[in-house]
């Protein structure tokens, strides 16, 4: 995730609710960004702290210049009491106004949704936030992690939370998420030996759901790593499936460069689209 982007996370418990947030956080230190973190009230801020960043001593100078800033939904939109969106988000472009003027590249915050009960706040108002946003995001200055409990929300609600967003996240770091399309399938994460069988299953299934004569589009631009077996799994399927017209894999060029040195051109309906601004 980079600045503008607006995301939606997901946890089931303790164990997993800090990975993906710590990456997010520990990224935007490392580009001068500063992050802010509005965690579940219930959690006290050392222990955020040691949860985002393990390896505590190297983010301790972040935290003492500003860089770094731990607080709340209710402290966020003091001295209301109450939540509405127009106070929360002219708050955080204040915030945002703020971090630039400080000599920060911008800001990036966390937001665990745990302050809806908190606050005791409806559903249909933090939905009609979450999908009315856009305005903080559009001059690429500020980016947001939005992170929902599995064990608060109702099924149906984290589900329209995911939809709502315009970037949904895996629920851990090192995974693998595929999304079948209207003839196409996009691929998001890691492809590598753990997820391999995955990888293989989503590929055959899309394959199976488009018609020879039919374009195929693969969209591997959000795929962070592509191992060498993955990639050739890709190629190994074309192939065995029979006569197909075309089949576009859109990828970065460094992942083009792999499928070339794969054999890609001696597979006749695969036709490689480049991106520059693939798995950003």
């Amino acid at each position: 995730m980079r600045l503008g982007d607006h995301a939606f996370a997901h946890y089931a418990d303790d164990a997993t609710r800090w990975g993906v947030l710590g990456v997010f956080a520990q990224l935007g230190l490392a580009r001068g960004e500063k992050v802010i973190v509005l965690a579940d009230p219930a959690v006290p801020d050392d222990e955020v702290f040691q949860q985002l960043f393990p390896h505590a001593e190297l983010y301790e100078a972040a935290r003492d210049r500003g860089q770094l800033e731990f607080t709340s939904m209710r402290e966020l939109i003091h001295p209301q009491r109450r939540f509405t969106a127009q106070r929360q988000m002219g708050r955080l472009r204040e915030e945002t106004e703020q971090a630039i003027a400080e000599g920060f590249a911008g800001l990036r915050s966390i937001i665990d949704m745990a302050w809806v009960q908190d606050l005791a706040m409806d559903i249909e108002g933090v939905m009609h936030r979450e999908t009315h946003a856009e305005a903080l995001f559009e001059d690429r200055l500020y980016a947001e992690i939005c992170t929902y409990d599995r064990r608060r929300f109702t099924p149906e609600t984290v589900e329209a939370m995911r939809v709502g967003h315009p970037v949904a996240l895996l629920e851990q770091p090192g995974q693998l998420g595929a999304s079948h399309l209207d003839h196409g399938l996009r691929l998001v994460g890691e492809a590598d030996w753990s997820t391999r069988k995955q990888w293989s299953a989503a590929f055959q299934a899309a394959l199976a759901r488009t018609g020879c004569d039919q374009t195929l589009m693969i969209d591997l631009t959000p795929v962070t790593f592509l191992s060498v077996t993955c990639a050739a799994e890709v190629l190994r399927q074309v192939q065995q499936c029979g006569r197909r017209e075309r089949v576009e894999v859109h990828c970065s060029p460094f992942h083009a460069q792999l499928l070339r040195r794969l054999g890609a051109a001696q597979v006749e309906a695969v036709i490689l689209v480049e991106s520059e601004g693939a798995a950003r």
